[in-house]
Order: C-alpha cells, then sequence, then structure tokens
C-alpha cells in the first residue's frame, strides 16, 4: 500500500445497460479508481462481476476521455474540434434551441438519450426539461418492447420469481441469451444449482454461444422460431400426460382451447421450422414435464424479431401447462420492473397536466431525421437536439439513414458524453460527461430485487460535469421552471427514495443495498396473475396490452389468438439466402468498452460466424473479407468457420465502431427499423442477407 495514496473501498452499482446491475466494491487511491469487485454481501451479485467492469480503472482513467467542452470547426464527421467554455458551448445550445422553437415550434427540438447510465437521476433527467419546455417527447423502443408486451400478455405484470431461486431449481432453462458474455450471474446461480442440487442447465439459442458450451441440454434452434419450438413443447405435455390440469383449471384462461390449438403443432411441426429434431424436442419437454422445480430464464435476445412478442408470450405459457409456477425454483423469469414503485416525478418533471407534444419513436431515428412524414406525426422536422447516454450513430438500426439525417448541415446537434464517439463526430458541440463514481445516482436491478446506491467517490477529470448538471444549466438559459432544476442529484435521489417509501439517500447509502422482492406467493402468482380474473392469458388481447406507448405499432391486427410460430420474419429467400443474428459480445457491452485495451484485445477484430459448409458452397475461407448485404446495405467483414450453427444462419457478434469495418459501415447497417408488434422496437436479430466473398480484399 502507498503510504501517500492508501486504497479505500467505496461502494456503488454498475451502471450498465445489463439485467445483473451488479452491487460493487471499489478501490479508490489518489482520487482515482483501481480495482472493481462484485459485493459479497449482496446475494444476487454473490461477489461476482464481469470480466470488463472488473477492468472499469481502464475505462476511467483512459487518457482519450473527453475532460472538456469542444465546438466543431470542420466538416460534421470529420473529428476537427476545438477546445471552448462551458459557458460558451451552453450558451450556444440554448441559443440553437431557441432558434429552432421560434422557427418551428418547440417540437422541433428533441432531446435523445438511452441506457449508457441504468442511474435514475443521470438517464431520465432529460426529460424534465423535455416536459417543461414541451419538446418532442421520446418513445424509448429500441430494447425491451416486444420483450415486456410479451410477458405482459400473460402475466399482466412486469414480475416473475426471485431469480436467486435458479440455484433452488432442479432444471434451468436459459432461453434466448447468452449470460456467459452478457450477465454473468445468471451462470453463477445455475451453476450453483448444478453443483449443489444435481440440476441440469439447457440452453436455447441460435447458436453454440459460450452460455450454450455448457448446457447440459443444448437446444439449437433457427432465428425467430422459438414460438413454434414453445408451442411443440407444450404440445408434448399435454399428449404424454405431464400438464398440470388442477393448475390450468384454477389459474388459466382456456386451457382446453390451448389443447385443441396444439393438437397439430407436433414436434415434426416444429423440427420443419426450428430445424431442431423432433426427437431433441420430446426430450427437451420430457425434461421440463419431469422436472416441477423447472426455472426458465427468458432473456432479451430471442425477442429481438419481428415475432419477438409472440415469442415471448409463448414461453411465458410453457408453465403454466407444466403447474412449474407453484414451485420454489420454478416458473419463468425476465425482468422485475414491476416491484419496485418508483415515483419518478420529480426526476422527470411530470406529475402536471399529461403532455400534449408528440412522441417520436428512438428506433426510427433515421427515418425521423431524414423527414420522412409518417414518422414525424404531423409535426415539424427536427432541427435541434440534446443526445445523452447513447451512440445511435453505432447502435441504431438503418444506419445508412441515421448518417445521412444527423449530416444534414440544418440539423444542431450536442452531443453529451464519456468519448468521442461516431455520434459526437457529428455533433456541433461536444460536452465532456461524468462517469457513475462521479456523481450521485440510484439504481434498480432489473435481473434482481435491489436497489443499490450509487454516492459520488471521486471527482471527475478535467471539466467532465453530470448529465443532471448539463440539464440545469441548458433550464436556466431557456427559462425552464421546475423545482428540479433547483436541487441537487443528491437531493432528488433522496427525495425520490422517500416519496417511493424507501427510506432516504443516506439510508440506502449506509445500507448499500436494499432487498424489495415480493413474498413467494405475489412472485408466484399464487393469489392469481394481474388481471380481474386472476388468469394467464393464453389468449391475450394483444391491442390492449398494458403497455403505455402512444400507440400499437406494426401488424397488430394479424397477431395470432394462440402463442403459435408467426411467421412474419425476414425469411431467407433466393436473392437473400442468410438469416443473420447481431449477438452481442462477452467485451463489449452495445457501443461500450469499445475504446478500452482489455476489451480489444479479447475481441479482435469484427467477424461474421458462418458454417463451414455454407462457407465452402461460397469459396470462403476462414479469415477472408466477405461483403455482407441486405436490402438495407452493405458491411464488411473477416468471416470466422464456426459449426455451431444450424445452415443458412449467420452470426456477428458486438457492435464494433463503424470505423473498425472497411468501408465505415457498421453491422446496424444491415438491420431494419420497421416497428414490432404491438408496441415497438426494433428487430435487430431478424436480417436475411447475402454473403459475398471480397476476392480483392482477402488480405485487408
Amino acid at each position: 500500500m502507498n503510504q501517500h495514496n492508501p486504497i479505500r473501498t467505496g461502494y456503488s452499482a454498475c451502471p450498465h445497460d445489463c439485467p445483473s446491475t451488479c452491487a460493487l466494491e471499489i478501490d479508490i487511491s489518489g482520487g482515482r479508481i483501481g480495482r472493481v469487485r462484485g459485493s459479497k454481501d449482496n446475494s444476487y451479485t454473490a461477489g461476482v462481476i464481469c470480466a470488463k467492469v472488473a477492468r472499469y480503472a481502464e475505462r476511467a482513467n483512459h487518457p482519450d476521455r473527453l475532460t472538456q467542452p469542444l465546438r466543431r470547426t470542420g466538416p460534421k464527421g470529420s473529428g476537427a474540434f476545438e477546445p471552448i467554455g462551458w459557458d460558451e458551448a451552453l450558451d450556444t445550445i440554448a441559443a440553437r434551441f431557441r432558434a429552432a422553437e421560434a422557427t418551428h415550434g418547440p417540437e422541433a427540438v428533441w432531446p435523445y438519450y438511452y441506457a449508457g447510465t441504468m442511474g435514475l437521476v443521470m438517464r431520465d433527467g432529460i426529460n424534465r426539461l423535455t416536459h417543461a419546455k414541451g419538446y418532442s417527447r421520446f418513445f424509448s423502443t429500441i430494447c425491451i418492447n416486444p420483450a415486456w408486451s410479451g410477458f405482459l400478455a400473460g402475466t399482466g405484470r412486469l414480475a416473475g420469481p426471485d431469480p436467486r431461486e435458479m440455484a433452488k431449481s432442479d432444471l434451468v432453462v436459459i432461453w434466448g441469451t447468452n449470460p456467459v458474455s452478457t450477465q454473468i450471474n445468471v451462470m453463477a446461480h445455475a451453476t450453483r444449482a448444478r453443483k449443489e442440487r444435481g440440476a441440469r442447465i439447457a440452453v436455447v439459442d441460435v447458436y453454440r454461444s459460450p452460455t450454450m458450451e455448457q448446457a447440459d441440454i443444448p437446444v439449437l434452434i433457427r432465428p425467430g422460431t422459438d414460438g413454434a419450438l414453445a408451442c411443440a413443447v407444450m404440445h408434448v405435455l399435454f399428449r404424454d400426460g405431464m400438464a398440470d390440469r388442477d393448475y390450468l383449471a384454477r389459474y388459466t384462461d382456456d386451457p382446453v382451447g390451448l389443447e385443441a390449438h396444439l393438437a397439430d403443432r407436433t414436434p415434426e411441426w416444429a423440427a420443419a421450422i426450428t430445424g431442431l429434431p423432433a426427437e431433441e424436442i420430446v426430450a427437451f419437454a420430457h425434461a421440463i414435464g419431469a422436472t416441477p422445480r423447472t426455472f426458465i430464464r427468458a432473456g432479451y435476445g430471442f425477442t429481438r424479431s419481428r415475432n419477438g412478442a409472440v415469442n415471448m408470450h409463448a414461453v411465458t405459457c410453457i408453465p403454466a401447462v407444466s403447474g412449474a409456477w407453484r414451485h420454489e425454483g420454478g416458473g419463468v423469469f425476465h425482468t422485475n420492473g414491476a416491484i419496485f414503485g418508483w415515483n419518478k416525478q420529480l426526476i422527470e418533471g411530470t406529475g402536471g397536466p399529461a403532455p400534449s407534444a408528440r412522441m417520436l419513436d428512438q428506433s426510427r431515428i433515421g427515418a425521423i431525421l431524414c423527414g420522412e412524414a409518417e414518422v414525424l406525426g404531423g409535426g415539424p422536422p427536427v432541427t435541434a437536439m440534446l443526445i445523452q447516454n447513447t451512440n445511435p450513430v453505432s447502435v441504431a438500426p438503418e444506419q445508412d439513414k441515421v448518417r445521412a439525417g444527423v449530416a444534414r448541415e440544418d440539423l444542431f446537434v450536442a452531443v453529451h458524453e464519456q468519448f468521442m464517439t461516431e455520434t459526437a463526430l457529428y455533433a456541433d458541440i461536444v460536452l465532456p460527461a461524468t462517469m457513475f463514481t462521479e456523481h450521485d445516482d440510484i439504481y434498480q436491478g432489473g435481473g434482481n430485487q435491489y436497489v443499490i446506491a450509487g454516492p459520488k467517490l471521486v471527482e471527475a477529470p478535467g471539466e467532465c460535469r453530470s448529465n443532471h448538471e448539463v440539464i440545469c444549466a441548458l433550464a436556466e438559459r431557456l427559462g425552464a421552471e421546475h423545482e428540479g432544476f433547483t436541487l441537487s442529484a443528491r437531493e432528488i435521489a433522496d427525495r425520490t427514495l422517500q416519496a417511493s417509501k424507501r427510506g432516504s439517500f443516506a439510508e440506502l447509502e449506509e445500507k448499500r443495498f436494499i432487498d424489495v422482492q415480493p413474498d413467494f406467493g405475489t412472485a408466484h402468482y399464487g393469489r392469481g396473475f394481474n388481471w380481474s380474473d386472476g388468469k394467464f392469458r393464453f389468449k391475450p388481447n394483444w391491442p390492449k396490452v398494458p403497455y403505455a406507448a402512444p400507440a400499437k405499432f406494426g401488424p397488430v391486427a394479424d397477431m395470432p389468438e394462440w402463442p403459435d410460430h408467426w411467421g412474419v420474419i425476414e425469411e431467407a429467400t433466393a436473392e437473400y439466402p442468410f438469416r443473420l443474428v447481431t449477438a452481442p459480445a462477452r467485451s463489449f457491452l452495445n457501443s461500450t468498452f469499445t475504446e478500452t485495451p482489455g476489451s480489444l484485445a479479447r475481441e479482435k477484430r469484427p467477424e461474421l460466424l458462418i458454417h463451414p459448409q455454407d462457407a465452402a458452397a461460397l469459396g470462403i475461407a476462414s479469415g477472408d473479407v466477405v461483403r455482407v448485404e441486405s436490402a438495407r446495405g452493405g458491411v464488411e467483414l473477416h468471416a470466422r468457420l464456426f459449426d455451431g450453427l444450424r445452415r443458412g444462419v449467420v452470426v456477428a457478434e458486438s457492435i464494433w465502431p463503424n470505423r473498425t469495418h472497411r468501408g465505415g459501415r457498421g453491422i446496424n447497417t444491415l438491420t431494419g427499423a420497421d416497428p414490432v408488434a404491438p408496441v415497438g422496437g426494433a428487430a435487430f436479430h431478424d436480417n436475411r442477407v447475402r454473403i459475398v466473398r471480397e476476392a480483392a480484399a482477402a488480405s485487408g
């Protein structure tokens, strides 16, 4: 230990867009963070965190962090900037916002954000400025909508069994997610069940992911066919006497109708759709039917498809047929959003009259900035933006449209960021942002049941300011009035906790985290599901799924009446014979950590996983540069031969920066922004593509 800089321990929460929301212990010395560990005292984190967050000091202390405000001096995207002072930067933003409002009205300004931090104050405070000024509102669609609407369709409530019950299960089914790469704590609890109880782990996915490599029961299917698999599983449960008919009669809406509907959803029917042999479907169904304590951990990945909500609903139907909800270590868990009961009126500036400004779809930013009338809601063009906590020039779908939109000379963009992201390169003003240890905030678990304190632990480098400070400073210049603009982040966190009946911030900071998990009966719907009759819905009313959205989106009228395979996905064609999934990488988190040496060294380069037989048919060898094309554009990657796929399926892991691809176009060039029914969302893993070997570029 350095006597001049002794090490102390600070406590916080991982701020990133991951359901684990790990409770952290952080070494601090000389005003900088060092080693980061998972809290052993937190029963969900249980001392386990992912490698990229364990190396967080590499990111927080990175020499390329933005530390002063910048003004663009060259063409958009050129990276030509000069330093300016904070007052000049904020005055410029306010003047351009006022000019946009004077020309087209307040809806011409669109504050845009997402989940670069999951802290409630820093993430959601931008909405306070939106509401106070009457700017265009932000409809969040890029991640959760298909998954959440599908889960709500059956249960009526966004909650499930205690996720720690995975360790008490006899069969853990990890469906449509890769927790070895994306939420390591799921694997920690599942492997504990294996070690202590002899439990088996089943993994349903579209490629042999690092998680599937650890499975006792690997279930490898084609993308977008999860609904078919779920229906065949339920068919077998009914057919082979494994359905819990007492539970069905007491807790579900129409089990007789469901059984009749599933009569021809046989394993052979599903095999033709999923690519999974019928005998493997039967074995998987028997494993579920013979194991009362079957815990299904349903992820997000399998819902990022045009039939994603239907797929999620079908999967949630399985424990209602098997009766697994009755048992500790049984049921289905996706996320715990409904248990926290937040009152965020002070954070978001709500509580008054309902806002009348239009709501613009996050996922359709490309079409919006290109001025397409359909997505502008009859309102004016967007001519000014403030972007916090997200990097749409990398992560949003229809990238060619996004880049064309942000490159408009009549569009003013201010980006508040930690690094010079590809979105920041298109900004007129770039503001340096704090990281999670440099400001006060509060966090809630997604994959767990904890409220966690995130107090300020160190001073930010240079001139970095928090999201809250920037919003308040702009509000003052713009004449926006709300009590929240006069309070510190800590004061807002404190009052939000108290309004939500969670104590004070000081109390939370002392405890570090609080467990808000409901009792067993509530979590397992033992007193009924969240509908007036208490019955799980096998027959959901899709137009009335209880999801807060400005409207219904996509072909809602065509959604199936029962759980089913809904064939609205981008099936392969003669012109585009492959199905592409853009899966997460282990060492990146969306476009975060793409700047850290440790993550870059582990991921190496953008690659396309392709089955060796498919590669041979195209004359592609491992390491060749290939061009992958959809109807929306093309992107270049290096081929990697990989036999853990169904033929005709390809996978590109991670969102690499666009600049790392030859030609400067990233993977989301290929993805569509058309909204998923019933409440929107982008189908990132639902793309038909063709693959061309770039012979002239094979050495690139």
